[in-house]
């Protein structure tokens, strides 16, 4: 067979001197060690929370090594692409902080010297190196109507083949001659490029991956499409060809691939490319009773990004947890260095679970808190609005209007040893400070105080008692201390430590006359520090919440 012959009879004015596209993507100048990743999603639908996982990952590798990680859409199946699908990748995951070095952005261009970025415009590339391997005797063209692969199918079946497709005897054009190939593109037959697998059932390939070590499995020894019979790449031939010209050193990707494994590597050697270390990500899981289920876009409204948005949900806040739920060592890390960005923390993907991370939403919720707690009021008040005004106007207003008053408000028990871990999101604000709007106050005492199991009588003694002292100039000192004379007259003890030694001598501790003096405030049993609220909520509304005339 004349093989040169064949190709050009195939793939004419195409170009199989594969030198041309080594020059025009040579090996990155990236220091030794520098790892290359990439985020090849379909524009076929809206990101996901799996997705921000898997890029978080990505970017963790790239960026502490020094290297690159760069975005490319792998849009070959163009029957299932949607409209502004690229542009609606680029912005949310943007949204969460997401940015990448190279690859398409967000007006529609794109940055980076390994371009194009989207798979649609590298045709020509992956033609020349399919025409390459028609040359070397690797791939040939396959006519095959859909009506001759069913009947392919159907004998296999009957003659009860362990491992259905094409491949030996069964693929009836892997030895066309020349003369029938001739014959069949001068009827104008249709065609597509298949591989011409060497592979052998009994003997194995491997890979690396970063989190399971070498894996072993059986050659393939199916001749798989690379070329469709529009010029487009199968993905399986599209990422090999693409991530050796863009230099890809490491791929993060769903453990659903590994049943791929054998085919890509096979692929990467005949096409006599390095392949990458591979990084199997198993599914965001949760717990569900006793079992364990993947994390649905169905059942589970966290699994769509939007609901981070609607929610308030800090994007660098749900960034920590899933970089906790990802790698096994940060939450000690974290514990240790409170304060330190997270870039400083070393992600290894040998701490990474093979049987993957598990969504806990508490967990989520108790992460975000502690990362909420750590910021300064300004960042909380800058953060806080840019969210109320996209998903509550009518806060963003209250609080726009007055950003000096509730600068004071998020800096109540901030900024301090200890600070309070009460808030994982920003739809939470409203409720946790209600007591500072005037509106959400009144509407929840219209009927009565919630006193728990307080005495109604000592209440209004206690508060008739704060009403004759009372002075909004007291510092705190003297705020506690006549807190403490309030107590003693009303047969509270002022003493903690007195009333532990003999509580029947008292009505109660301290403790329960600050509640009341706090539940007269606020109409809650537990706030931040009492002192501080009443210091921002100013004179005239504290004489009118304590009764005083």
């Amino acid at each position: 067979m004349d093989y040169k012959k064949l190709a050009d009879l195939v793939l004419p004015n195409v170009c199989s001197d594969l030198s041309v596209w080594e020059k025009r993507y040579p090996p990155r100048a990236l220091p030794e060690g520098a790892r290359v990743t990439r985020f090849a999603p379909s524009p076929t639908g809206l990101p996901h929370l799996g997705n921000v996982f898997t890029c978080n990952v990505d970017l963790r590798l790239a960026h502490q090594s020094g290297g690159v990680c760069f975005l490319r859409i792998e849009d070959t199946d163009a029957k299932r692409t949607v409209k502004d699908g690229i542009a609606k990748i680029v912005k949310m995951l943007g949204e969460f902080g997401i940015f990448f070095d190279e690859g398409p952005t967000l007006d529609g261009g794109e940055k980076g010297d390994y371009g194009s970025y989207t798979q649609s415009k590298r045709k020509a590339l992956y033609q020349s190196c399919a025409k390459w391997l028609i040359e070397q005797g690797l791939a040939y063209p396959c006519f095959c109507t859909a009506e001759e692969l069913n009947d392919i199918r159907a004998k296999q079946k009957a003659a009860k083949v362990p491992a259905p497709g094409y491949f030996g005897e069964w693929a009836r054009c892997r030895d066309l001659t020349l003369e029938e190939v001739e014959k069949n593109l001068a009827a104008g037959k249709d065609y597509v490029i298949r591989l011409r697998s060497a592979g052998d059932a009994k003997k194995t390939d491997h890979i690396t991956d970063n989190i399971r070590g070498t894996m072993e499995f059986p050659q393939n020894i199916m001749d798989v499409v690379l070329l469709k019979s529009d010029g487009i790449p199968t993905y399986h031939f599209a990422h090999a060809v693409d991530d050796h010209f863009m230099r890809v050193t490491d791929v993060v990707r769903g453990d659903e691939w590994m049943a791929s494994s054998p085919i890509h590597a096979e692929l990467f050697r005949v096409l006599g490319y390095k392949q990458p270390r591979y990084t199997h990500v198993a599914p965001i899981s949760k717990i569900e009773g006793n079992s364990k289920r993947k994390l649905s876009k169905r059942k589970d409204p966290e699994f769509g990004l939007i609901f981070y948005h609607e929610m308030g949900y800090d994007k660098d806040a749900v960034i920590e947890y899933l970089t906790s739920i990802a790698n096994s060592g940060f939450e000690d890390w974290r514990r240790a260095n409170p304060k330190a960005p997270i870039d400083d923390y070393k992600f290894n993907v040998k701490n990474m679970s093979v049987s993957g991370a598990v969504f806990d939403r508490s967990k989520l919720d108790d992460v975000c808190k502690n990362y909420i707690s750590l910021l300064s009021a300004d960042d909380v008040l800058a953060r806080y609005l840019a969210w109320a005004m996209l998903f509550n106007p009518e806060m963003a207003k209250l609080v726009g209007c007055d950003q000096g008053r509730w600068r004071e408000i998020f800096n109540i028990d901030r900024e301090v040893p200890k600070p309070r871990k009460d808030i994982a999101n920003w739809s939470m604000v409203r409720d946790y400070f209600g007591y500072f709007i005037n509106e959400d106050f009144y509407g929840d005492i219209k009927d009565s105080y919630d006193l728990g199991t307080l005495s109604a009588d000592d209440f209004k003694a206690a508060l008739a008692g704060y009403a004759k002292l009372f002075d909004y100039s007291d510092d705190r000192d003297v705020w506690f201390a006549k807190v403490k004379q309030v107590a003693d007259g009303i047969g509270y003890a002022s003493d903690t430590k007195l009333y532990k030694a003999n509580p029947e001598a008292y009505k109660g501790p301290l403790s329960d006359v600050a509640a009341m003096i706090r539940i007269s405030v606020t109409n809650r049993s537990q706030t931040p520090d009492l002192y501080t609220i009443m210091q921002v909520l100013g004179e005239d509304e504290c004489k009118k919440r304590i009764n005083i005339k």
